[in-house]
């Protein structure tokens, strides 16, 4: 399977990626991870308004091979989150950069992200493994 590493996003290596929009951050998991987790059968999510804390698990994503935490990589408040992948987490592998986002956040500090890994970066983490 080919996977896709976008550009335009930042990574984090446990797999979450970050789109920046204005103080507007759009959160999901990276193609990479979902086919190493398989079949998602559950996700859980925060609710709107909660706040988020860089490096803190935000919630779970679950397969049929695994529970995995995932982490905020980057601080602020809960805006939106995509009820449509908590009802159907089986759908998050479809489109995983763009329908099957997670959360959007507004951002507390956007120099927070200087950290993150880039499209090329990520690539070689992922494949060196």
């Amino acid at each position: 399977m080919s996977l896709e590493y976008p550009e335009d996003l930042k990574y984090q290596d446990s797999h979450e990626y970050v789109r920046l929009d204005g103080e507007i951050a759009t959160i999901g998991i990276s193609a990479y991870a979902i086919d190493q987790l398989g079949d998602v059968v559950f996700l859980e999510l925060p609710d709107i308004g909660d706040a988020l804390e860089r490096g803190k698990s935000f919630g779970t994503v679950e397969s049929v091979k695994a529970v995995e935490d995932m982490y905020a990589p980057v601080s602020g408040t809960v805006v939106e989150r995509n009820d449509s992948m908590v009802d159907s987490p089986e759908l998050l592998g479809e489109d995983p950069y763009g329908e099957s986002w997670l959360l959007k956040l507004r951002i507390n500090d956007a120099d927070e992200l200087e950290e993150a890994l880039s499209a090329a970066e990520y690539q070689a983490l992922v494949e060196g493994e």
